[in-house]
């Protein structure tokens, strides 16, 4: 059975479970983030990941990556497996703009996250989920 990461489950909310991840969103207002968990215990690193698995990955990537573009335009997308907080394999994929806080530098540990308010964050999980449901239908 997959268990997802405490910090990940405080973090982040679900949105959709696709072939390979789960998909959630990062409840920071401050840019349109996705984090992509492959629904692999044990897994800190692509490159473990078993061949098959890791093509998927990449292809899910892509698709969480076309959603951000199709939906908020930005100027540049950041796409990071970090894992120095939490050794969970799991894939940021965010849009950066021009005028966000953290322009032109990293997010991670820029500004505190601005969380999202429920009526915006049923909003948002909505607008996302109906978009990411039809990547791999």
């Amino acid at each position: 059975m997959f268990v997802l990461h405490e910090r990940l489950e405080t973090d982040t909310k679900f949105i959709i479970d696709w072939p390979m991840s789960t998909v959630r969103l990062m409840n920071d207002t401050g840019y349109p983030w996705l984090a992509l968990v492959p629904r692999v215990n044990e897994i800190c690193e692509l490159h473990h990941l078993e061949p098959a698995d890791l093509a998927q990955v990449i292809e899910e990537m892509s698709a969480a990556s076309r959603t951000i573009e199709q939906l908020f335009s930005p100027d540049k997308i950041n796409i990071g497996a970090l894992g120095n907080l939490v050794p969970q394999l799991h894939i940021h994929v965010l849009g950066r703009f021009k005028t966000d806080a953290a322009w032109p530098g990293p997010v991670w540990g820029a500004h505190p996250p601005k969380p999202y308010e429920a009526d915006n964050l049923d909003q948002t999980l909505a607008k996302f989920r109906a978009d990411l449901i039809q990547a791999f239908d």
